[in-house]
Formats: C-alpha cells, structure tokens, sequence
C-alpha cells in the first residue's frame, strides 16, 4: 500500500493527523502539544506508546506528560524555577510544590500548529511548530521568543522518527533542555506479559540525585541495579524505578554499534527499538511506582537542573543558543 496521512482525523474526539503504512499506524495530536498519541504496528500486534482504548481525551490532558509520546522543552526540574544563563536569570513558578522545583516546561500543554502535512508511496509525514511570544502566559516569567517544531516521517523502512528544531528567536541567549517522556506501553504485545519484558539502556556513570530530585554533580559507578540497564535485564514496570539517570554511551544492536535503548519482549523475541542522536547526552528512567502498565525511559539533551549547575557544559549537557540559531535533535522509535 501506498503510505497514508489524514489530516483531519477525529481521535477521541479531537483532531488529530493520522499517519500509516503497510506496517504502522500513527496518531500525532497538535491539539495536545504535537503529542504522538497513538503508535501500532500492525503486523506484529505491538503498542509502542502507552494507549487504552477506553481513555479519554479528558484523561489524557489531566496528565500530558503521561500518555503516548510528548516532548518537553526545559525538562525535569529546575530548582526553586530559578534558570540561569549566561546573560539573564528567569524565576519560574514552581509547579512542583513538595520539592520546591519547577517541572517540564509547558510546551506540551499548548496547541501546536500544523506546518505540513504530505505522504508519497514511501512515507508519510506531518511538521506541527510551538511559538512562544508575548502573547503567552508565561512570557512574564520567560521574556524569550522562540519556536520550536516536530517533523514526524513514518515509513516502513524506518519506523517512526522525529526532528526536534528549537530556534530562538530572541536578543537573549535561549537554554536548551530537551527530552521526549517516553511512555512505553507494558505489555507491549497483544496478550503478552509485563513480567517477560526487559529494558537496555545504554548508561555509563549514575548522576546521584539528592532527596528533590537535583544532581548532586556526583557521577558514580554503576552498581547492580544500574547494570541490570546495561546489560538489558532490567524488568521496566512490576518493581518501583525512581528517576534513575545516567549519561549515555554507546549501546550496541545485533553486533553493531546503536545508539539508544532496546525493549525485548522475552517470551516473543519482539523488539522496540528508540534509536536516539548524539545531542541526547542522558537517559531519565521513570515508572511511576511500575504499576501503572508502562514506563518512561527518557532520552534527555541535558542534565537536571543543568543552567544552574557548576560542572562544565561537557559534562552537564548544557547549552545556549543565539538569536537566529536552532538546535536540531533527532530520534525515532521501530519494530522488530
């Protein structure tokens, strides 16, 4: 079959793009922050992305950040919602008032705009963008101008990928701090089971977090828990993982080098695969308490609270930007 998109498609009642091939299905929804909502392959039965037939739109913009795949800009928290950089000092809410931090940004709680959308016999593909400007509620407490967009391609050959293209548009130097909140559904397979699935990620050091959940600017070695990860035994979902985060390494695939983490299937051999680019320097594991019937291995461009650690940029992660400048980052996520 040719590959197919619907621009106009109603998923729980809003409008979404539907992508498809042969092989997947995918749902991206502007309305929800350019959130891949929905994303199946159809030949082997497999759900990617965190989805229940019986949720509702209601449910889903109650808790963005937990269903399917959003992206945020500054991610993860920031203490006090203080973020420096090197030509300004913004003081956010704090949004997270039992740890006294701002969390996530907010990117993904505005309607994003429709850019592109095409599809020809070898993929399908939609470009939805994010402005923010003064117009925006936020804009007192981060006078920025920027714009950020997600170009999805979905393709049998590839699966699905997304570019990340944050630009700033301001007289300011911009921050970058981006991470997608993968959730990664549990069973992933029709009829399967979360006690056969396990997760590889490829980590090197452990950032040590204090009690709020900040870098300590402590990297350590890894100790057995940590190495269940790296050598891909880690049971996602049925145990309680916590904010686990590490800086990245090569991983590798099936004898060659691969740059992300793998999720296996045991009793069935079926793979998702999140192949990452190298602008994503760590990996956050989440569960939230591992019995809610997924997971979050989150791919992250920078370290917690990165602008206001005292550590090198080489070793935080953190970045600026100028006016006229972007920052690209890229990911996608197959099947096998």
């Amino acid at each position: 079959m040719s590959c197919l998109i619907d621009a106009e498609y109603v998923f729980k009642g809003m409008k979404c793009v539907k992508l498809e091939t042969e092989k997947y299905l995918a749902v991206v929804s502007p309305e929800t922050g350019g959130a891949v909502l929905r994303f199946y392959d159809k030949a082997n039965r497999i759900e990617i992305f965190r989805y229940r037939e019986d949720c509702t739109a209601k449910k889903i913009n109650e808790a963005r950040v937990l269903w399917g795949l959003p992206t945020l800009y500054l991610a993860n928290r920031f203490d006090g919602g203080v973020i420096k950089t090197s030509d300004g000092l913004y003081r956010l809410p704090i949004n997270e008032k039992d740890l006294g931090n701002f969390l996530h940004g907010w990117v993904h709680n505005r309607s994003h705009s429709v850019e592109e959308t095409y599809a020809d016999e070898h993929k399908a593909v939609v470009k939805t963008c994010f402005c923010h400007d003064a117009c925006d509620e936020m804009y007192k407490y981060f006078p920025l101008d920027f714009k950020i967009s997600y170009t999805f391609t979905l393709s049998d050959e590839k699966g699905l990928e997304q570019e990340i293209c944050l630009e700033n548009k301001s007289d300011k130097m911009l921050p970058v701090s981006i991470c997608t909140h993968t959730c990664i559904n549990a069973p992933m397979t029709e009829g399967g089971r979360e006690e056969a699935m396990r997760l590889c990620v490829p980590t090197e050091k452990k950032c040590e977090l204090d009690e709020r959940c900040l870098p300590t600017e402590r990297l350590l070695e890894l100790n057995d828990w940590d190495n269940e990860y790296k050598n891909g035994t880690k049971r996602p979902t049925l145990q309680v993982i916590s904010n686990d985060m590490y800086t990245a390494c090569m991983n590798s695939l099936d004898g060659k080098d691969f740059y992300g983490a793998v999720i296996t299937d045991t009793d069935t051999g079926h793979r998702i695969l999140n192949e990452v680019s190298k602008e994503f320097k760590f990996w956050n594991m989440w569960n939230d308490n591992g019995d809610k019937g997924y997971f979050c291995p989150e791919p992250m461009t920078a370290m917690i609270n990165s602008p206001n650690l005292s550590l090198p940029r080489e070793v935080s992660g953190y970045t600026e930007i100028a006016r006229g400048e972007s920052f690209v980052c890229s990911q996608r996520f197959f099947t096998d």
